[in-house]
């Protein structure tokens, strides 16, 4: 339920039919409950999945339970059920004020939506016909007559809506966002993400509905294929065209659900890491002096059709970027693009007012990828030349920009430093829901609080803590080794070490030195840290 409250919060796309129709197409089937009525359903062993659903569907029931084989072990599979109405109710919603009105379509419930389809197909089939040529035009028209059914008309109404995009709207930004919300239900469900085959694929289990999904898919400019067998057939995207699918999909789709294992959403994690293979367009204008004295520029973030334009200041300590506006979805996918960058911001909200906005200061933003590191380094130098900056100060701001801040993505900023004698690793912050992501990694890790770290919680507008015990570090770096979450342990390990070094050789000994005694036996090796330094017998770091 609290993935759920997240899930809610954080779609930036508005009009939630356009996630809907997307799950339909795949996971969600429309069947006959115990009483005849026709009704929603899914069944699922993702907690992921179910949290993402329910914030769309509301299911009311669990009609069933089953045990599942995976190849992660026995899984408990739930059953759910919704009423029809919540999916028609949605479609009169956006009939009225949402992406159906903006493609000309009236409908008030499941039912209207398939008669404005076949009403429409002409335009559905001619979009097709004219991007994969007229061989398919005879099994497409085919499907027309069996849209009264609901087990073809839930695989059809996607691609063919999408159809209609395309050739009533075009393709930018307004229609890609719209684009992207469908696609993301759609792999969410039967779809798949590789990004280790440079691979995404919607499945289908009829060959006219896999040409529908190839035209559409070619119609917002991705090239797909059609493979597999009339049972199963899958439209797959790859390269390129794979590396921009997942950038919408990340861009558009549901929140990326961190913290607890369960609700992660492997698909999505693995689209962000296809996506950033892509190359962000970034550029910056207008370095200005305010009539407060402030020194401004405009940064520009764009990727897949999505730009958005943030405020750069050069403030007296740190350089800063901010997005604010009263549209909470606009600033969500602010936050993706700059996730895209390789910069983690949050999304906060100003108080009791209907406004939200990022705010990214200079060591997380130079943490970042090198594009945006060039282009804030630029407005830097600039301003720097116009003796609008402090020299010394701006010469510091790009020491750390031009050579990237070593701060591990997904990690939050813990400072390490020593304090009495003590090497002090503590996390501070005054959001406690951060708070708690942060307890929940290190228990998956396998630590335990008041064993191995302490907690704080914020109050009173006062930030909290996690604080690691010196005990927490030789543990952690125990269970790089032989722990069962080995790899999560050894990727903590190499962060904090990270860390200390950007501290100072004194503070990077002391850590050296804690995480030297913490592995018993074994050896892990840091990946691209510069620093060679004997930890054992035959092992280096």
């Amino acid at each position: 339920m609290k993935a759920t409250e997240v899930v809610v919060e954080r779609l930036p796309v508005e009009d939630r039919f356009s996630y809907m129709v997307g799950w339909v197409d795949s996971d969600v089937a429309i069947v006959r409950n115990r009483k005849g009525e026709r009704a929603l359903r899914m069944g699922t062993s993702h907690l992921w999945q179910l949290a993402e659903t329910h914030a769309l569907f509301g299911w009311t029931k669990v009609v069933g339970l089953r045990m599942t084989l995976t190849l992660e072990g026995p899984k408990l599979a739930v059953i759910v059920d919704a009423p029809l109405k919540n999916l028609d109710e949605a479609i009169r919603r956006s009939s009225e004020d949402g992406w159906l009105k903006m493609l000309g379509i009236k409908a008030e419930s499941w039912e209207g939506l398939k008669q404005r389809v076949a009403e429409n197909w002409g335009v559905v089939v001619d979009a097709a016909v004219r991007r994969l040529g007229e061989g398919v035009r005879g099994e497409l028209d085919a499907l027309r007559d069996k849209l009264n059914d609901d087990k073809v008309a839930r695989e059809v109404v996607a691609p063919a809506l999408l159809l209609i995009q395309a050739e009533r709207l075009g393709v930018n930004e307004a229609t890609l966002r719209y684009f992207g919300a469908v696609v993301s239900g759609a792999i969410d469900g039967d779809g798949y993400v590789s990004a280790t085959r440079k691979e995404v694929g919607l499945t289908s289990g009829k060959h006219a509905v896999a040409l529908l999904w190839k035209a559409a898919l070619a119609a917002h400019g991705i090239k797909t294929e059609v493979r597999g067998t009339d049972r199963k057939l899958d439209v797959v995207a790859s390269g390129g065209g794979a590396a921009r699918l997942a950038g919408l999909y990340f861009l558009y789709g549901p929140p990326l659900l961190e913290g607890d294992e369960e609700v992660i959403n492997h698909k999505l994690a693995g689209a962000m890491e296809l996506g950033a293979r892509e190359v962000l367009s970034i550029s910056w204008e207008r370095l200005r002096q305010t009539d407060k004295g402030r020194v401004v520029a405009d940064l520009t973030i764009s990727e897949g059709g999505a730009a958005v334009k943030y405020n750069v200041y050069l403030r007296g300590d740190a350089v800063e970027l901010q997005f604010r506006s009263t549209d909470r979805s606009r600033v969500e996918l602010a936050a993706r693009l700059l996730k895209r960058a390789g910069v983690d911001a949050e999304v906060k909200k100003e108080g009791s007012r209907d406004r939200w906005y990022i705010e990214v200061t200079t060591d997380r933003l130079a943490a970042g990828r090198e594009e945006p590191r060039k282009a804030l380094a630029e407005i830097v130098r600039t301003a720097r030349d116009n003796g609008w900056v402090d020299a010394k100060k701006a010469e510091s701001w790009l020491e750390k920009l031009e050579k990237g801040r070593i701060l591990k993505e997904g990690w939050p900023k813990y400072n390490v430093r020593p304090k009495d004698g003590v090497l002090m690793v503590k996390y501070e912050t005054t959001n406690s829901g951060n708070i708690e992501r942060e307890m929940q990694r290190l228990e998956n890790m396998g630590l335990v609080e008041s064993v191995h770290f302490t907690v704080k919680m914020p109050e009173g507008g006062k930030a909290g803590n996690v604080s690691l015990l010196k005990q927490g570090l030789a543990y952690a770096a125990r269970l790089s080794v032989h722990g069962r979450q080995r790899e999560l342990a050894a990727e903590f390990v190499k962060y904090i070490l990270e860390r200390a070094w950007e501290a100072g050789e004194e503070v990077y000994e002391k850590a050296r030195e804690i995480i030297k005694e913490g592995m018993s036996r074994g050896s892990l090796t840091l990946k691209g840290f510069a620093k060679r330094v004997e930890v054992g017998a035959g092992s280096t770091w």
